[in-house]
């Protein structure tokens, strides 16, 4: 066996196993992420790619250029051949674990540099179409639905306190009224009730009518006289 002959094979198994440690690496991209966009970049120049990788770094999101062929052996590790017929032309990729932040930076993106396609994706261990992934790029980073899940879980609350306290408030302004307005009538009732002549003991009666009975005897006297 000629030295080019092992030569040969020695490459062909250097090849290989650099092929391997690729589709390796993609694989455990994959699954270690919660968003994988797979996205067309032909027509962007050296210097627009720079400023997407820069835009996409900055919200953690990592972008990388892999042949279609080594992408296309990581999905069928994975279990994600759905994804393989957008795996063509020159494509790049990018992995977050955030579900929305790469959809929402390339569609961004896109609206200034046309050049750039949003094609398929894997999030939360689904593949997604692109209209899916242009859904999910108008939705806010994971800071930004918490903060919008926690004013939705306040508001109702913030508005039962307002109305409470509306209502305690409006019972202490009716609250002396009311009492004024029950106590001016008693007051005046009880200073309009006429005052009732104590009754006169039956003696006193008595010897205050005995003078007129023996004036009226006598003048019955006088008169059979």
């Amino acid at each position: 066996m000629s030295i080019w002959v092992l030569e040969r094979g020695s490459m062909n198994k250097a090849v290989l196993s650099n092929k391997q440690a690729v589709v390796t690496e993609i694989t455990d991209k994959i699954k270690n992420s919660d968003s994988t966009i797979v996205c067309e970049y032909r027509g962007l120049s050296v210097a627009e790619v720079t400023e997407l990788r820069r835009s996409l770094r900055a919200e953690d999101v990592e972008f990388k250029v892999y042949k279609n062929t080594m992408f296309e052996r990581a999905c069928d590790d994975c279990g994600f051949e759905a994804l393989k017929d957008a795996l063509v032309g020159p494509n790049a990729f990018a992995f977050s674990k955030d579900a929305t932040a790469p959809a929402r930076v390339l569609a961004k993106f896109a609206k200034k540099h046309k050049a750039l396609i949003l094609k398929k994706g894997i999030v939360e261990g689904k593949v997604v179409d692109e209209a899916t992934v242009k859904e999910l790029s108008l939705l806010p980073n994971r800071d930004g639905m918490l903060s919008m899940l926690l004013s939705c879980l306040q508001s109702p609350v913030s508005s039962f306190a307002r109305v409470v306290k509306a209502v305690a408030e409006a019972k202490e302004a009716t609250a002396p009224v009311a009492e004024t307005k029950a106590e001016a009538p008693a007051a005046e009732a009880k200073e309009e009730a006429p005052v009732k002549e104590e009754a006169k003991p039956e003696k006193e009666a008595k010897e205050e009518a005995a003078p007129e009975k023996a004036a009226k005897e006598e003048a019955e006297v006088k008169a059979a006289e």
